[in-house]
Parts: C-alpha cells; sequence; structure tokens
C-alpha cells in the first residue's frame, strides 16, 4: 500500500500538501473522546532517560556521508518506534482505535498506490505504514548497503516520508493511548524516543512545521526541559 513510486502531492482542503500516500484530514471522532493531554502535565513531561547527549545523537558526523547518515538513522528509529508501538499494540484495536487519530482530532487516512483514500481503523493504518517502510528498508535500490552503492534520486523525499509516517505513529500513542503507556512505566522512553525523533528532523529538515503542528505544545513543552 502506498507505494514508494508515487512522488507526487495531493492537495488538502485547507490548502497544504502532503505526500499522496500518507495525506491527513481532519475529520470523524478523537479516539480517546477527550480533549485532555495528560502527556503536557509537568510531572510527566519532565520525565525522560537521562544522560543521553541530544545533539551527539543527531548531528552528521565528521566524513560521514548524509544519505548514510539518514539511512543508517532511519533503520534505527523505525526499529525503536516499531518495537514501542507493539508493546503498546493490545491497546490499539479496531474497536478503541476505530480511527487513526492524532491531537486535535487530526485522523490519518491512507492513500493506496491508484490514489484511493482508505479510512481505516488505527490498527490497520500503522499496519500499512510499518509495512511500507519495511519494504522501502530492505529494498537494496533504495536503501543500498553494499560498499561502494548510490542512493537513488528521490531519497531524501522517501526519508521524509518514513518519518512523516513515524511521526504520526508517537503522535496516536500520545493522543489515544498515554494513560497505558504511563500504566506501563514506558513514558520516559516515549519522551526520549519523541524529542530524539524530533531534533534530528530539525537537525536534518525532514518535516515541514505543518506535519508536527498536532504535538507542537509538547515539543514546547520537552524544549524547556532541556
Amino acid at each position: 500500500m502506498g507505494g514508494c513510486h508515487s512522488y507526487p502531492s495531493a492537495s488538502e482542503a485547507d490548502g497544504k500538501t502532503q505526500p499522496s500516500d500518507i495525506s491527513n484530514e481532519k475529520q470523524g471522532i478523537n479516539n480517546n473522546n477527550q480533549e485532555e493531554r495528560p502527556y503536557l502535565l509537568q510531572q510527566y513531561v519532565s520525565q525522560r532517560i537521562p544522560h543521553t547527549d541530544m545533539i551527539v545523537l543527531t548531528a552528521l558526523p565528521p566524513g560521514v556521508d548524509k544519505a548514510e547518515w539518514l539511512a543508517s538513522n532511519t533503520v534505527s528509529f523505525f526499529k525503536h518506534i516499531n518495537l514501542f508501538s507493539s508493546a503498546l499494540s493490545e491497546f490499539c484495536t479496531p474497536s478503541t482505535c476505530p480511527t487513526a487519530c492524532g491531537p486535535g482530532n487530526v485522523v490519518y487516512v491512507w492513500t493506496d498506490d491508484h490514489g484511493r483514500k482508505l479510512k481505516c481503523s488505527a490498527p490497520l493504518y500503522f499496519d500499512y505504514a510499518m509495512s511500507y517502510i519495511q519494504e522501502l528498508l530492505t529494498d537494496e535500490d533504495v536503501f543500498p548497503t553494499k560498499a561502494g552503492s548510490v542512493f537513488p534520486t528521490g531519497f531524501f523525499f522517501l526519508v521524509q516520508k518514513v518519518f512523516l509516517l513515524l511521526f504520526r505513529t508517537l503522535a496516536h500513542i500520545y493522543w489515544s493511548h498515554y494513560r497505558e503507556t504511563l500504566a506501563m512505566g514506558l513514558h520516559p522512553h516515549l519522551n526520549t524516543l519523541f524529542i530524539h525523533l524530533i531534533l534530528f528532523c530539525q537537525q536534518h529538515a525532514l518535516l515541514e512545521p505543518e506535519d508536527i503542528e498536532p504535538l507542537q505544545d509538547l515539543i514546547a513543552a520537552l524544549a524547556q526541559q532541556r
């Protein structure tokens, strides 16, 4: 679904654009049916894994090819976020999450290779997303692993699409499954993973301001904790 060969963008009702296979619309319902944002409470937003130098983690090391750096970090972020999402999968079902919601009642709608918008449950949407990313990461023509291989034209665009999907995965967790995250004691890990992703995307211009707007309040709150 949402094949990596589709590069054009689709116009949204508000005039903004998104890659055609991962467009979003403001519509539908809020999965947790409330406007509360417990992830902004001081006792939670201040918690993260200590002794982590995010600047070192995100900056391009001297002498390292930028495409190689983006590729290795894309693989790493995918593994960590997919693992984190899997830990909460029993709480994310078609009945608990009939739509793939993010903060502010943003609903993510998957668009297939034929341009058809698929309004689907959150678990189905993120199954499409993770399968799409996995397919890219294992494609030697897109993410080459052999020495001397050349990254394809459009590689940066594909990396942007991957990070948009990874951001939306975390946005859904914060919006619809934060209480389960708290109950499992995973919120410091979630905050650390999220701020790492945001700083990496800011460092390498991977997300547009409108992409991260649904969690801009959390980004600002986490920034104050540095």
